[in-house]
């Protein structure tokens, strides 16, 4: 394959979201290959001379925020709104323009950016400039807007059936599960290869350093107390109440650390977290300040940590998850040997489990079995270690860098050719 320059666009190529982490991940196998790589998104922590930054593509610019919280919710919308929407597509589109020439992109890779309606002027200009051009296309899909119930009601169903995503022949798809390559094909017509999250287990993590031993001082955990890690932004459907649950009925010293801030849906239930964890009496340790793609020292001189940091340095990790497009912080879990409680969500029961994974599992709540399991497995390390190394070896094989890098290279072939 000839060498090709390949353009992320997205909201954000910034922290530890989902979106962000498997876009570069995406992004070093592709590099290995031989292939550059560029960004455009209105928040980036990429290379100055690689990126664009366009504040619009930011689903928390004023405008475009104000176009989603008149689109959703409602089930009709102003004309001001539409007249809106059509001018902030434009003046993206315009940007779109401007990224392709700078960087003479050869391939287009929006990041989830036709697939949720966040920005939806962003969805809609990546669609309209596949309109207009002959550029390739790989749309990388996580979150599809059916899966939310909040985007269920609505007052654009017009812009959603355009663009979110949109149906171009020469558009490819992949999506993570294979929930949603059915669902596309049914709702959209579309066909899609399923790329799932990956990590890069041909190699195994650094092991922990000198660095992060004093990160329960830092974070409050005393040295008898279990270190529960929750992995996840703090919103609905990562079920957070279970792990309070969970810590509340463990019989012994522990704290709940919740590694990231409240995110793009509000703080209503970021106050029932707190509320519940009140209510059972669990500590809660918030820690989004403290937790970065590196590290470093916050203004106060607290240390800030990586999300490897805390992997490597708690006890067992706590995915009560509802919902998940496939499941990072599985995948973590596994890679740095950690026990791990998982919900046994849709994709973990249909694309996960079958292949032979092992975990303390939830079937939609907290039974007296997953404390016992869970209690087993902090009382007795040699066996947690038997279940690590299995897991491990299983995620090898099945999403390593080396499945992306094989699926990648057959999109491109598709794109260009064998050249």
């Amino acid at each position: 394959m000839a060498k090709k320059r390949i353009g992320f666009i997205g909201t954000r190529f910034a922290g530890t979201d989902g979106v962000s982490l498997e876009t570069f991940k995406w992004a070093k196998v592709l590099r290995d290959e031989g292939h550059e790589c560029y960004y455009m998104a209105g928040e980036l922590e990429t290379p100055a001379s690689r990126s664009l930054l366009v504040p619009e593509c930011h689903f928390r610019n004023e405008q475009i925020w104000s176009i989603h919280e008149a689109c959703f919710g409602h089930t009709t919308r102003s004309r001001d709104i539409s007249l809106l929407t059509e001018e902030c597509k434009r003046g993206i589109k315009e940007h779109i323009y401007e990224y392709v020439e700078k960087f003479k992109i050869d391939v287009l890779v929006p990041e989830n950016a036709i697939t949720i309606p966040f920005n939806i002027p962003l969805g809609l200009a990546i669609s309209e400039y596949m309109m207009e051009s002959k550029i390739k296309m790989i749309a990388h899909h996580h979150d599809f807007y059916w899966e939310r119930a909040r985007f269920l009601q609505n007052a654009c169903w017009d812009y959603l059936a355009t663009g979110f995503p949109p149906n171009l022949f020469m558009a490819q798809h992949a999506v993570l599960n294979s929930s949603q390559h059915h669902q596309l094909s049914l709702r959209r017509g579309l066909s899609a290869v399923i790329v799932p999250n990956v990590m890069d287990f041909n190699h195994e993590p650094s092991p922990a350093d000198e660095y992060s031993e004093d990160i329960r001082e830092q974070l409050g955990i005393a040295p008898d107390e279990v270190f529960v890690l929750q992995p996840t932004r703090i919103v609905k459907r990562k079920g957070i109440e279970h792990a309070i649950e969970l810590v509340h009925r463990l019989g012994r010293p522990a704290k709940l650390v919740i590694s990231h801030a409240a995110g793009d849906e509000g703080e209503e239930y970021y106050s029932r977290v707190l509320q519940y964890a009140e209510l059972l009496k669990v500590d809660l340790v918030l820690c989004a300040d403290n937790v970065s793609e590196t590290r470093g020292i916050l203004p106060d001189g607290r240390k800030i940590y990586t999300l490897a940091d805390m992997y490597q340095r708690c006890d067992i990790v706590t995915y009560p998850s509802y919902i998940e497009g496939f499941g990072n912080a599985f995948l973590e879990a596994l890679y740095y040997r950690r026990p791990i409680v998982v919900n046994d969500y849709s994709i973990y029961k249909y694309d996960i489990k079958p292949k032979g994974f092992r975990s303390i599992e939830m079937d939609g709540y907290v039974s007296a079995q997953t404390i016992r399991d869970t209690c087993e497995i902090l009382d007795n390390p040699a066996r947690a270690a038997e279940i690590a190394d299995h897991n491990y070896k299983l995620a090898e094989r099945y999403f390593s860098f080396e499945i992306l890098r094989t699926q990648l290279n057959a999109m491109l072939m598709e794109c260009f050719g064998a050249q």
